[in-house]
């Protein structure tokens, strides 16, 4: 994905939910702060964008996005890309991530005034899944040096996880600490 394809789905997605305001939480969240050119393969590979409303009390604007522009749809099979719809509370992120969000000031988002999560509140979320694609994801943006284990380190403490969690993340992250 690049940064004129996510501008697309922002801009479909606060005409169909019709709230600009947005919070991107999954792995495209990444381009808020990076240009793509500027990023790792694995971290822009995905097709999808998570988009969540911060005023979206049951879900009811995820749910229209997923129905007009998500995966398997229409815009789908046109643009080779989709938005998936998700709640802010999708995401498992740590205490603070809110004073922490990026905001994207794109004229070709527009209606949409998008946050982004911020790179390493991100990862903590990604980490917290755990899935491969996750790791993976996490691992190409360590190694292109765009995130600092360290920081990492000090957002596991305040990652609403079981101890279990903590523990294999920490595992995970301690190859890249200083």
């Amino acid at each position: 994905m690049n940064r004129e394809q996510l501008a697309h789905l922002l801009r479909a997605s606060a005409h169909i939910a019709g709230d600009p305001n947005i919070l991107v939480i999954g792995s495209q969240a990444i381009l808020g702060s990076f240009d793509e050119d500027d990023l790792p393969a694995p971290a822009t590979a995905s097709r999808e964008v998570d988009v969540a409303f911060l005023n979206d009390p049951g879900g009811q604007k995820a749910d229209q996005v997923d129905g007009a522009i998500g995966e398997l749809s229409p815009f789908d099979e046109q643009f080779g890309y989709y938005a998936q719809g998700v709640e802010v509370s999708t995401a498992v992120l740590p205490t603070g991530w809110e004073d922490r969000v990026i905001t994207w000031q794109s004229q070709s988002a527009r209606p949409a005034q998008a946050l982004f999560l911020e790179p390493h509140d991100l990862a903590m979320a990604k980490l917290a899944a755990f899935r491969d694609k996750d790791r993976a994801f996490v691992t190409a943006l360590l190694d292109a040096t765009l995130l600092a284990a360290d920081t990492l380190f000090n957002r596991l403490a305040d990652l609403p996880v079981p101890r279990r969690t903590h523990d294999r993340i920490a595992g995970f992250l301690r190859p890249w600490r200083s």
